[in-house]
């Protein structure tokens, strides 16, 4: 966070406050990360879309890698298995709240939303110059992905796509994804 604008926040939380965030998305959603060689190179998770009952079929998705594990599949992986678990909890509509430029800099690029949009995200919204950080002003984008069908009376029903994602060749990318609990 101290050299991203990825997050708005300006702050690192302090261990005790990241565990308590963590403990709260987990009683309800999958918290996932990704390792290789017993290094985290990143992690998702599933929170709720809004706190009122008419939204319980939306999740809004997370997503976190470290730079040097860009590129590498892993984002794949974990959004794969998150939506594969949020299938499973009955959510149809899936929400990311993204940090955007008309600018790369620095602090922030634009690979988020298309890594969302190559994972069949689409654009929602647009909100302007809306997050301040290190003196310069932000974007934030709204991407939307329906995953299942929205039938009469609530009832579910999904359609499944296969898709294998490949990492650039060259590049070592095995990882584990598994839940985030141990530590905590």
């Amino acid at each position: 966070m101290t050299n991203t604008a990825i997050s708005f926040e300006y702050d690192v939380p302090g261990l005790a406050d990241f565990q308590k965030r963590m403990k709260a998305v987990m009683a309800n959603y999958p918290y996932l990360v990704i390792e290789k060689d017993h290094i985290i190179q990143g992690y998702a998770y599933a929170a709720p879309f809004h706190e009122r009952a008419a939204y319980s079929r939306c999740s809004e998705l997370s997503i976190y890698l470290a730079p040097e594990s860009r590129k590498c599949g892993y984002g794949r992986k974990l959004y794969d298995e998150l939506e594969k678990r949020i299938r499973e909890k009955g959510i149809l509509n899936l929400y990311a709240c993204i940090a955007y430029t008309q600018k790369e800099d620095e602090y922030l690029d634009n690979n988020s939303a298309e890594f969302h949009a190559h994972m069949g995200f689409e654009r929602v919204g647009y909100f302007h110059q809306c997050g301040y950080k290190f003196g310069r002003w932000y974007d934030m984008v709204w991407m939307e992905k329906i995953i299942g069908e929205h039938c009469k009376g609530g009832n579910l029903s999904y359609e499944t796509e296969n898709c294998i994602a490949s990492a650039p060749s060259g590049k070592d990318c095995e990882g584990a994804v598994y839940d985030w609990k141990e530590s905590l």
